[in-house]
């Protein structure tokens, strides 16, 4: 969809609608090429694939769950690696179309330094940080659980590329406002808040979890509600230096989006939802515009960070 009123500035790149397919739910971008009615034009940027050094195959299935209002996942990263998806992928896609972000993870500090080294020489328009991959020099402690290490991850590959770097937040951890704030200061130039949340479902006959990770990353409409928090608590810290937002977590309508944007987010990405509606993201588009034209707004940018908090109250003690 090409509409100007959609169009929003992210890190100094034109994104031609506030929709960002998320990294893992439509593989290295040339997936939905395939679907009748998709368009690229209807998302501004297409997060690909989980990117390593080296070829992963990734965990044992069961691999994906369905779960009540959402969907359980435990890839392991499957990827060719990050040489094969420049050389045979990358030269695939069509740029004029969309905006493409690669996704780095890594186990390492240098692993991260490399794959965004490599993808510094690509044609990619920018970079994202998949900081929720465990240190396998620290104990196997999650990079993004962590506010040092998320700082350092970040420090690495801002000196790794010029491109505009966006880091991606895990929620778990007990304080999502100063991780932000730590890699603000490291140098990342958008956020992306949030990642999926930790889960298991179990299998009653066989007592065993039904995912072969054991356990998997919730998303889906569940856990809206928390993604939405996040995204506000981390524009408190991110507005102060004008840092945007990728608002992400169990979108899958204009109403949902449009939540995200007025709690601080600059685009919303869209992931579970494509699974079961590859072409969800023209009706999201319909639905801004058609809010666009109820509150006499000339383009998204405005409805950003608009949330109007309630009065806070004390709760009464006593008599």
């Amino acid at each position: 969809m090409s509409d100007p009123r959609l169009a929003v500035d992210f890190c100094g790149l034109k994104f031609h609608t506030p929709l960002v397919l998320l990294s893992g739910c439509v593989g290295f971008g040339e997936e939905y090429t395939r679907v009748e009615g998709f368009s690229n034009r209807d998302a501004g940027a297409v997060c690909l694939k989980g990117t390593t050094g080296t070829a992963r195959p990734g965990n044992a299935p069961h691999r994906v769950c369905e779960t009540p209002g959402g969907m359980l996942n435990a890839i392991g990263l499957q990827n060719p690696g990050v040489d094969q998806v420049i050389s045979s992928i990358l030269p695939q896609l069509d740029f004029e179309e969309t905006r493409f972000i690669a996704n780095v993870s890594g186990s390492t500090l240098e692993e991260y330094e490399e794959v965004t080294r490599k993808f510094d020489d690509s044609p990619v328009d920018a970079i994202e940080i998949n900081i929720s991959c465990p240190n396998v020099k620290e104990g196997g402690v999650a990079f993004g659980n962590d506010p040092d290490m998320s700082a350092r991850v970040v420090e690495i590959c801002r000196k790794a590329t010029d491109k505009p770097l966006i880091t991606k937040l895990s929620p778990n951890q007990t304080d999502i406002a100063y991780n932000a704030k730590r890699c603000i200061e490291a140098g990342t130039d958008g956020l992306a808040v949030i990642n999926t949340l930790m889960g298991m479902a179990i299998d009653i006959e066989s007592r065993s979890p039904v995912i072969g990770n054991n356990q998997g990353g919730l998303s889906g409409p569940a856990i809206k509600p928390i993604a939405l928090l996040k995204v506000h608590q981390v524009y408190q810290v991110a507005r102060e230096h004008s840092i945007p937002i990728i608002g992400q977590g169990g979108i899958t309508s204009a109403e949902d989006a449009l939540e995200f944007l007025i709690a601080g987010a600059s685009v919303v990405g869209i992931g579970t939802a494509l699974f079961y509606d590859p072409l969800i993201c023209s009706k999201i588009n319909a639905g801004i515009l058609d809010y666009l034209e109820c509150q006499q707004l000339a383009e998204v940018g405005q409805i950003t960070g608009s949330l109007r908090l309630n009065e806070s109250s004390s709760p009464k003690c006593g008599g």
